[in-house]
């Protein structure tokens, strides 16, 4: 099976080129690669403009839109049988590849989530506030999906790609990650989750996320969940 890899990009200079090595190198052999500029203004367009691989596609947003919309781009543009998100920063390793979409290859699961919080992977120890925070955010949409993860804020999610194709992605930010469990709850489909490594960024050293996300978060939940379920 091809493994479509969909790479939300924002403003990610330092780290992209090492990132393409990596996912290049990574253990899939059939794949392709799908880089989606999100309005990048720090010079990352300017590096991304330089590559000349055909087997690396380069979309680009005028505008920054929000990781959402930049994954809804990526996943319409899929032609792999699994797709897969991945952050475009050096905080989860593409050689786990194998780990994420075994449970599908192995014809057991529709969408597998890659948990930091499972296993005995690496694991860099970073902000405590978050991974309460996460833990949280974790337990209140357990609770509206039933689904018992640990992780629903992870970046590795591996989907079938007629599954992921198939829902109408409307969150535009970092939204996408309740709104995606919420949809995929619904759909009775087979969901897995495997442990995974995490080499988790500082602000220092470019992280985006923040609190106003963690309150978006919460309204997704329950506007997926209960409001809008469409």
């Amino acid at each position: 099976m091809k493994l479509s890899i969909i790479i939300p990009c924002f403003n990610e200079k330092q780290t992209i080129l090492k990132l393409i090595d990596a996912v290049k190198n990574s253990p899939i052999e059939d794949k392709e690669v799908i880089i989606i500029d999100d309005g990048s203004f720090d010079g990352t367009r300017e590096i991304l403009k330089e590559i000349n691989d055909e087997s690396i596609k380069i979309i680009y947003h005028e505008k920054n839109l929000g990781k959402g919309a930049a994954l809804k781009t990526g996943f319409a543009s899929a032609s792999g049988e699994i797709c897969i998100v991945q952050d475009a920063d050096l905080e989860y390793d593409p050689k786990e590849y194998p780990f994420v979409i075994g449970p599908i290859l192995e014809g057991k699961a529709d969408v597998v989530f890659g948990s930091r919080f499972q296993g005995g992977r690496p694991h860099r120890v970073v902000y405590f506030w978050h991974r309460v925070g996460n833990g949280l955010l974790t337990l209140l949409s357990n609770i509206f999906t039933d689904l018992n993860l640990t992780d629903m804020e992870t970046c590795y999610k591996a989907f079938k790609r007629e599954i992921i194709q198939s829902i109408n992605i409307q969150e535009k930010r970092f939204g996408f990650e309740p709104e995606i469990t919420a949809k995929i709850a619904r759909l009775n489909c087979r969901v897995y989750e495997i442990g995974i490594s995490y080499y988790g960024r500082t602000y220092n050293e470019g992280k985006k996320i923040g609190w106003k996300d963690g309150v978006r978060a919460i309204y997704c939940i329950l506007k997926y969940n209960i409001w809008k379920k469409s």
